[in-house]
């Protein structure tokens, strides 16, 4: 009686320890505790632990730990991969009281150079099966009995479930950002997104931001180039001074020279007295000018004498003026065909596209929709005194398959007016309808479908196709769509697409 007592409350204990594996959030951390729970549950001398996301592609790396156990799989000390192998193929719990007598496992140059005995392998999960639990040698003499093989089964079964949870954790919390190795060593704290065309402009803005050449930034309107222009200024050597911008396109004409050369007193009718320029102060910084495409002719040559020699004269002076300033200009205009038609200098535009920067569109760039759209929807609510608000699935799912014509701007303004209407109608989250409010609704039909419903038609249709064509293997599919493999998995979960069962693991 006493020992099945102490049994009850021996087993009570490794099942509180085991709830306890499972708060675990760190990989390693939790490898390291369950590893120690299954070699004190069935009295093994070594183990080995390994865990493999089956979301992720045949070739990622899994996440493995030893304890007593070389990590090669050869020598005195090493452990038998096609024991592991064994039991991941089958999803069945590998016992043998002998590997190297074992005839399975006899011929396997692991287990004839480690001279293998008593070897216990269960998997962990099933359908699919996410990992295995490797045990080797007994404390004890003999074989592994029946009752440690019960046990580890039993806990490998609970124990899924919480590696899954961890494994999920992990992969979001490491999907490839390649962004991420720029962000270390520049400056870019104010911009929210990681896809491949952001980091494009990263590793530009990287290669230009220390030196002195002239930048034209390009692309649509509300693609960021002001935000770009503000990181080059400061991840150069011009970062301590100030930084100046001028829209070249919100002046007259009359009105830009004397904004952009400054005057003299006496200049023209309304200069009553000295005006400084902006490229006085932008001095030992940087002048951004903005849509500089809208430049007259008469501003351009004045431009060109000061990028040419870095001297300039304000209005109304004889006296030229020296400036130390870079001057980064940006347009969303074709320049090319400015100087085509004669509206624009040829030889200024040579001077300002020394190394020209695209901007991505929002179509370019669709992965970083949902972090944009949270980091407005925050802001807007931290800004206007809002509690915090989140925005749905829906609301997601609608903004990932909307056209942005004005980018990241229009995006940026369609989330703050939704957060607005939210907060009006006391709505713990931004719906759809908060940011599409005047969107039709539609049945599913080709004559009510919305366009964003056809967008969405079309999107799911691309996404079955491609991972159709590619066998249902996520990481092929992803980038034949130049897509990540998070934002296809959020996909298919937001479509529902399902893996046909026939190829399911």
């Amino acid at each position: 009686m006493e020992l099945t007592l102490e049994k009850a409350i021996r087993q009570r204990d490794l099942y509180r320890q085991l709830l306890e594996v499972g708060l675990d959030d760190d990989l390693e951390l939790f490898l390291d505790r369950a590893l120690t729970l299954f070699i004190e549950v069935t009295g093994a001398r070594r183990g080995y632990i390994e865990l493999r996301d089956p979301r992720s592609s045949a070739d990622q790396p899994g996440f493995s730990m030893p304890r007593g156990l070389a990590d090669d799989t050869l020598g005195p000390g090493g452990f038998s991969r096609s024991v592991i192998n064994e039991a991941l193929l089958t999803g069945q719990t590998v016992v043998t009281a002998s590997a190297q007598g074992d005839p399975r496992f006899a011929a396997s140059l692991s287990v004839r150079m480690s001279r293998l005995e008593a070897v216990l392998c269960a998997p962990i999960g099933k359908s699919p099966v996410l990992g295995v639990v490797y045990l080797q040698d007994r404390r004890e003499i003999g074989p592994f009995t029946d009752e440690d093989r019960t046990q580890a089964e039993i806990f490998a079964r609970h124990l899924a479930g919480f590696a899954d949870r961890v494994l999920q954790k992990h992969a979001v919390e490491h999907e490839n950002d390649p962004t991420q190795p720029l962000r270390k060593t520049l400056r870019l704290e104010t911009f929210v997104g990681k896809s491949h065309a952001l980091a494009k402009v990263f590793q530009q803005l990287s290669l230009v931001a220390p030196l002195k050449i002239g930048v034209l930034l390009t692309g649509d309107s509300g693609t960021g180039k002001t935000q770009v222009a503000h990181a080059i200024h400061d991840n150069s050597p011009h970062r301590s001074g100030p930084f100046v911008e001028l829209n070249c396109a919100a002046l007259p004409e009359d009105l830009l020279e004397n904004e952009l050369f400054g005057s003299e007193r006496g200049a023209h009718s309304t200069a009553q007295k000295r005006s400084v320029g902006k490229v006085e102060a932008a001095e030992g910084g940087t002048l951004f000018l903005d849509e500089v495409g809208e430049l007259s002719l008469r501003a351009q040559a004045k431009l060109l004498q000061l990028l040419q020699s870095g001297d300039y004269y304000a209005l109304g002076s004889s006296t030229p003026r020296s400036a130390h300033v870079r001057v980064v200009a940006a347009t969303n205009a074709d320049l090319g065909e400015a100087v085509r038609e004669k509206r624009f200098r040829e030889d200024l535009f040579y001077r300002l596209n020394v190394f020209p920067i695209r901007l991505p569109s929002m179509l370019e760039r669709r992965e970083d929709i949902q972090p944009l759209a949270s980091h407005f929807c925050a802001t807007t609510c931290e800004a206007n005194g809002f509690p915090a608000l989140e925005l749905s699935a829906g609301a997601f799912l609608a903004l990932e398959t909307a056209d942005w014509p004005g980018n990241v701007r229009e995006l940026q303004h369609t989330v703050e007016a939704g957060v607005i209407r939210a907060k009006g109608e006391s709505s713990p989250l931004v719906e759809r309808k908060h940011l599409f409010p005047t969107a039709p609704a539609a049945d599913g039909s080709p004559a009510s479908l919305s366009f964003h419903g056809a967008t969405r038609e079309f999107q799911r249709r691309l996404l079955s196709e491609t991972l159709e064509r590619q066998g249902w293997n996520v990481t092929a599919a992803a980038r034949a769509l130049e897509l990540t493999r998070a934002h296809v998995y959020n996909l298919m979960a937001t479509f529902q697409i399902k893996r046909p069962p026939t190829l399911r693991e």
